[in-house]
């Protein structure tokens, strides 16, 4: 017969074998499918969690929100532009269940399928749209990955192009284009503004031909100006005799006309 000490230490070993198994603890943010005989039996809940020992498999599901990053791509784009472009694209698990059971690897799936889907998409938009209109293409983008892995299970969240690198020669050709542009831009808004003051000074001098007062005073105005500005001596002559001289000079150029 055996011994006690000895029978009480085969009942831990087999207690162990059996219970320590049985035992899992799923994460907070995990979920735990259990399989019999490769059977789906069902799913588990975060906590401690129990199953039959050799019997029972539990496979742990990480329903975090994912970052796969995909690697620059060289796409040709509608207007037969190439152009290196990469993405990053944010997914999570929402259905455990079809993640596993549904797709091999559900993260390089969906990789894949975002892979293709950039090349297609990037493909059918020309040079303007992918730069200037990033947020339509990653909408886009998101709707076509996100239709295609739903069935595995997997929500694609959030897809953003990060980088586009154009060939050095477009570069330099798009930059002199900006430079044209921003030097059409300078030259409209001087023109604008040469025509706007030339609108000011014509109502300017229309007003002061109605008040000569207001002429004159603008004409000490000048001379205060010019004398503050300049270390000489100005000699002030009055417009009304600028004006009488003009007048008879204008006379005298008449009479000897006629």
């Amino acid at each position: 017969m055996l011994s006690q000490p000895f029978l009480i230490l085969l009942i831990v070993i087999v207690l162990l074998l059996l219970i320590v198994p049985s035992v899992k603890i799923v994460w907070q943010y995990q979920r735990g499918l259990v399989f019999r005989f490769g059977k789906f039996r069902s799913e588990r809940e975060p906590g401690l969690n129990f199953i039959v020992p050799y019997l029972d498999r539990m496979i742990k599901v990480d329903m975090r929100v994912e970052t796969l990053v995909v690697e620059p791509q060289e796409v040709i784009t509608k207007d037969n532009v190439t152009a290196q472009v990469d993405a990053v694209v944010y997914f999570r698990v929402v259905n455990p269940q079809d993640a596993i059971i549904k797709v091999v690897d559900y993260t390089k799936a969906t990789s894949q399928v975002a892979l293709t889907t950039l090349r297609s998409v990037l493909g059918q938009s020309d040079l303007d749209e992918l730069l200037s209109q990033r947020d339509r293409i990653n909408e886009r983008l998101g709707k076509i990955i996100d239709d295609h892995t739903e069935p595995w299970g997997v929500e694609a969240s959030i897809v953003e192009v990060k980088d586009v690198l154009l060939p050095e020669r477009l570069q330099r050709t798009m930059a002199r284009q900006a430079e044209a542009e921003r030097e059409k831009r300078a030259k409209i808004i001087h023109a604008e503004g040469e025509k706007l003051a030339a609108e000011a000074l014509s109502d300017a001098a229309d007003r002061l031909a109605q008040s000569p007062n207001s002429l004159q005073l603008r004409y000490l105005q000048t001379l205060v100006e010019v004398s503050s500005e300049q270390n000489s001596t100005i000699l002030a002559i009055p417009l009304d005799i600028i004006n009488q001289t003009a007048q008879a000079l204008r006379g005298n150029l008449n009479g000897g006309k006629q």
